[in-house]
């Protein structure tokens, strides 16, 4: 343990640096936000380090509110979390693992500019405190936001198991959308940098034929997009929820399959593929074609 939290001492030092030679630029903000915590890493007497909970896994729920979908279907995918979060099932998963007990916190993105975490790290570890999380999950207030930046959803939640008072080996961002990405760095390169730093990534794409705002066109073989250009880490894989009806299933399904670290029958879920068959920029792709003023990607994130 003492050597884990000092490698991320390490690791914010290192990214500090790099910040502070490039100016600090939009895309290393949150670098800037952990100076604090940073030096107390650093001044912290011999090899003592501030003590984490050890729990069996550090979740990010990462839920898509850009406006390719309207606030029924926004309250829709929220309700599947809570509904999970209340399922015996989730709980069951939860309290089989080696501790019995797990970190999550729920986060709502849409643009490279909105991330907000909702419900800030909590330890679940039986159905009392499962339900305390899912309440927090269902009063917190609902936005919705125009532009889809999954590389963004993800750059924020690999941010965020820095410093959030709890560890463990396993750390999964869980995304849940119903579109491409579309603004920010593109997602491929995102997701890579997040596997290469030991993060797994695993999707829930949402299918549906829906019009969307502006008479924008649904994005087709989403899935596939999902599994070629989000997904990544070692055992990664999709759930597809055929429409937002069909989130809760697939959500509880997901949970179960996460937190308990173990594959159900192949027919249930898709994993990575070996490589992409829809290009990564996809989604900026179609952009371009509907709509003239087409913006290239910002710089990749670093974290």
């Amino acid at each position: 343990m003492r050597r884990f939290i000092h490698e991320k001492c390490l690791r914010f030092r290192s990214a500090l640096c790099r910040a502070v030679s490039r100016g600090c630029r939009r895309q290393h903000f949150f670098v800037c936000g952990h100076v604090i915590a940073l030096h107390a890493c650093l001044w912290l007497p011999g090899n003592g380090v501030a003590a984490e909970r050890e729990v069996d896994l550090e979740l990010v729920l990462a839920a898509d509110i850009s406006s390719s979908m309207d606030l029924e279907e926004a309250a829709l995918q929220r309700q599947g979390f809570v509904r999970a979060f209340r399922h015996r099932d989730v709980i069951d998963a939860i309290q089989r693992g080696r501790l019995g007990r797990i970190a999550v916190t729920y986060v709502e993105w849409g643009s490279d500019q909105y991330q907000r975490t909702q419900v800030d790290w909590a330890e679940v570890a039986d159905a009392g405190s499962a339900a305390v999380f899912a309440e927090a999950v269902e009063r917190s207030s609902l936005d919705i936001v125009e532009w889809t930046s999954i590389s963004a959803a993800i750059a924020f939640g690999a941010q965020n198991f820095e410093g959030n008072g709890f560890h463990s080996e396993r750390r999964i961002i869980d995304i849940s959308g119903d579109g491409p990405n579309n603004q920010g760095a593109y997602v491929n390169l995102a997701r890579d940098l997040a596997v290469a730093d030991g993060i797994v990534i695993n999707g829930l794409p949402i299918i549906n034929n829906r019009p969307q705002m502006y008479g924008f066109p649904t994005f087709p073989d989403l899935d596939l997009y999902y599994k070629d250009c989000v997904i990544g880490g070692p055992g990664s894989f999709i759930v597809v929820a055929d429409g937002f009806k069909n989130f809760a299933r697939a959500t509880l399904l997901k949970l179960v399959t996460e937190i308990a670290d173990r594959a159900p029958p192949l027919r249930l879920l898709w994993f990575a593929a070996a490589g992409p068959r829809i290009p990564c920029n996809a989604g900026e792709i179609q952009h371009q074609k509907w709509l003239k003023g087409y913006r290239p990607p910002v710089p990749l994130y670093d974290f």
